[in-house]
């Protein structure tokens, strides 16, 4: 071939690299894409078929490779050459007669292939995919079967009706308990026989039900059982009752909307965006920077040749520090000047661009200078520098403390010992790099995502940085447990590259003593996650999804519902309150209705009417204005109260209007205390909760990932013998990918009320952590 055996050996390296870069960054960045969106719920709540799932899933790549081939190839750029550099292969070459320009024409070889991929993916595959991801999701919803009722919850996916049941008995025919529904249909409608009907539901309730859901029709098929119904005439005095041993009944249930993309220019093809960015900037700004993204891959490489050759000390370490500021700077730069194209300070070309053009030149310019005879290695300069200061800095601490009188005390075996600090540094480092890199990448992918809603909604740039500050902890939290994983296997993977692993074991050194240091930071690390998550995660993520929503154009977010109509009361009885309309700065209800009932027989007890219902904080009671209330006796001997144009007090009311008002939180927003208590409150009102209790358990659970992700990783990392870090890389693609969709899996069947929820939140950690611990007994040590 053209390239040679040198040319050919540089490229395998480099490939190799790249790939496994790619594949790391692309994992990580399709969990976060995809543990963000709906597609799990969707595909486990419609039954989705495997290929309709795998389909959808495939369709998340496209727009995440546009963002991890540029920076694969250079993370596989500067790796390989890194090492070449580092073990002397690059001096060998020198001292052959080859230059080192010789390993420019590979590595550009193989960039050029990754402009290409990334260029169709930008082009062409990621407009596709954006319109097709839609397309399959709205076919998914449009076919969505009923959702499994919830017990003890008011269900409002029935058109004109309100549906609670006491309890659910699941089966082939579900048995529901304490069904109560109220029919919202006009009173003119409703109407049979020249009966005068008033604006109140038609009250249904039954102490038992079969339901048969109707999968094709999206219904269930009612069977009532000893039920009963209600309804109140437009004559006050005038109140009609039917009972009945056995009724049919049939719920549709509505069809979901449909998902949609605000962003049209991303879905829409190249060509086509061509022409509407004469006219438009937001398209111009989609169109250059399709364009852009995919050179990256050159010029990147074009900048990480000459700074991989040059390192003759640190080796892959080194080139992974490389990498995330190369990374940083690039798209740091074109952030900026996109913002500036957006207010019109600059031409988008140019500033889109301008990145492009800085690292064109930088490569250049080191490459001139890779042969220059007397060219410093500067990273290596400044790596020296630090370390020299570090000395200095840690042999002062020594001999302050040699000066003190010693106690005489023998050292303990299970104290930090030198190797315990050698192995926990190289531990720390990766898994700080890697956190970096993530959180970094996740950054570039959402500000591109929320561009457009940017550029729409005349958001400034700084209240995107805001957003992104914000967003920081979350990411944090999200990446730790990958970026653990990720750092166990290659720290023991280079340490076994190098054969230190065999000549501690030959001078007496477990493989379990090894592993202890990096399980006890990892422990740390758990700790640390859990108290960092109910402390700060909360908080941040309030501010970041409301300044999420001003970007996307949303309303400020209102956390005080008082359009909830349908509560349920307080205590152990059976009282539900119906309002159209709750006024919360005068703490008055209008058009209030409340029904009581015996939760023994299941038979309306009382049934209070009324215009108006203000509560008096003196009585600490509602009083109701213009109405009236029937108490309901046995043989129909009914009592009626009439307060047309008058008042009425019921002392037994006392749910004041805090109690109306839920607060509505998302479960990010709140710590694991505030989540337990707003699930007590909502339950007590009647609303669903199980997606609630699932996050909750999570709250516990999640934090231990970073634990399991090294106990699960620590035996890998051993089985991978010498085949060095990027084999250990390789493994944590697999091992996340498991992780993710079992976790993801159980979370959703969880929300489905398939599983119990603690069973959802814990059951992946338990699976993972019985397969680590396995396989650290069957460990050689």
């Amino acid at each position: 071939m053209w390239m040679g055996i040198l040319g050919r050996t540089v490229l395998k390296e480099v490939a190799v690299s790249s790939v496994l870069g790619t594949l790391l960054f692309t994992v990580v960045l399709f969990l976060q894409k995809v543990g963000s969106a709906r597609f799990f719920e969707v595909l486990v709540r419609s039954n989705a078929p495997p290929e309709a799932a795998a389909r959808i899933l495939l369709l998340v790549f496209p727009s995440v490779l546009t963002f991890t081939i540029p920076i694969g190839v250079l993370i596989g750029t500067l790796i390989a050459l890194s090492r070449m550099s580092a073990d002397g292969e690059i001096t060998a070459m020198r001292a052959g007669g080859v230059p080192s320009r010789r390993v420019v024409a590979p590595v550009l070889v193989l960039a050029s292939v990754g402009t290409l991929l990334a260029g169709a993916a930008s082009l062409w595959l990621t407009p596709y995919s954006i319109r097709e991801t839609y397309r399959v999701l709205n076919r998914l919803l449009a076919a969505e079967i009923t959702a499994e009722i919830q017990p003890r919850v008011f269900e409002e996916q029935f058109p004109r009706t309100i549906l609670y049941v006491g309890d659910v008995i699941p089966g082939p025919v579900f048995r529901w308990k304490g069904v109560f529904m109220a029919d919202l249909t006009p009173a003119e409608q409703r109407a049979k026989g020249g009966a005068e009907l008033s604006d109140a539901p038609r009250i249904t309730v039954a102490a038992e039900a079969l339901a048969l859901p109707d999968l094709r029709r999206n219904s269930i098929q009612l069977s009532l059982l000893d039920g009963r119904s209600y309804e109140a005439g437009k004559d006050p005095a005038v109140y009609y009752t039917t009972g009945f041993p056995r009724g049919e009944q049939v719920l549709e249930a509505e069809r979901p909307g449909q998902v949609r993309t605000a962003r049209p220019y991303v879905e829409m093809d190249t060509a086509p965006l061509m022409r509407e960015a004469r006219a438009s900037r937001d398209a111009a700004i989609e169109l250059h920077q399709r364009l852009a993204l995919p050179p990256a891959c050159l010029l990147l490489a074009l900048v990480g040749i000459p700074l991989g050759v040059s390192q003759r000390k640190g080796g892959k370490s080194t080139a992974v520090v490389v990498t995330v500021f190369l990374a940083f700077l690039y798209y740091l730069g074109l952030i900026s000047l996109i913002g500036l194209a957006r207010q019109g300070t600059l031409p988008v070309a140019a500033a889109v661009w301008a990145p492009n053009a800085v690292f064109t030149v930088s490569g250049v310019i080191l490459l001139a200078r890779l042969e220059k005879p007397g060219d410093n290695d500067r990273i290596g300069q400044i790596r020296a520098f630090c370390a020299e200061r570090w000395a200095r800095l840690r042999r002062r601490f020594r001999a302050a403390e040699e000066a003190r009188p010693s106690a005489g005390m023998r050292r303990l075996p299970l104290l930090p010992q030198i190797i315990d600090g050698y192995i926990l540094s190289s531990f720390l480092f990766y898994f700080g790099v890697l956190l970096a890199s993530f959180v970094l990448l996740i950054h570039v992918f959402q500000f591109f995502e929320l561009l457009s809603d940017m550029v729409k909604n005349r958001i400034p740039m700084s209240r995107m940085f805001t957003f992104l500050f914000f967003l920081t902890p979350k990411l944090i939290y999200d990446s730790t447990p990958v970026s653990v994983l990720v750092a166990v296997l290659v720290t023991f993977g280079v340490l076994s590259k190098n054969n230190e692993i065999t000549a501690m074991k030959a001078c007496g050194v477990s493989l379990y003593r090894l592993s202890t240091p990096v399980l006890l930071a990892s422990l740390a690390l758990t700790a640390g996650l859990f108290v960092f998550d109910h402390y700060v995660v909360p908080d941040a993520n309030v501010k970041q999804d409301a300044v999420r929503n001003e970007i996307k154009g949303r309303p400020v977010q209102t956390y005080l519902r008082p359009d909830r109509k349908w509560i349920r009361g307080e205590g152990s009885g059976f009282r539900v309150y119906y309002y159209r309309y709750f006024d919360a700065s005068e703490n008055v209800m209008l058009g209030v209705q409340v029904y009581e009932l015996d939760p023994a027989t299941f038979r309306m007890k009382r049934h209070i009417s009324a215009e108006r219902a203000r509560w008096e904080p003196a009585l600490k009671t509602w009083i109701f204005q213009n109405g009236w209330s029937r108490t309901f006796g046995p043989r129909n001997r009914d009592v009626f109260q009439d307060f047309t144009g008058q008042t009425a007090t019921f002392q037994e009311l006392t749910e004041a209007p805090g109690y109306f008002l839920k607060e509505v939180k998302q479960d990010k927003q709140m710590n694991f205390r505030q989540l337990d208590a707003y699930i007590r409150e909502l339950k007590q009102s009647g609303f669903e909760t199980v997606k609630l209790q699932v996050q909750y358990y999570k709250k516990f659970s999640v934090p231990v990932f970073a634990l399991i992700m090294a106990l699960m990783s620590t035996p890998f990392a051993f089985l991978t013998g010498n085949r060095g870090a990027m084999t250990g890389v390789g493994l944590s693609l697999g091992i996340a990918a498991a992780y993710w969709s079992v976790n993801l899996a159980f979370e959703q069947l969880g929300n489905l009320n398939q599983l119990p929820p603690a069973v959802a939140a814990w059951a992946p950690n338990v699976i993972f952590s019985v397969a680590g611990l396995y396989l650290m007994t069957r460990l050689r040590t």
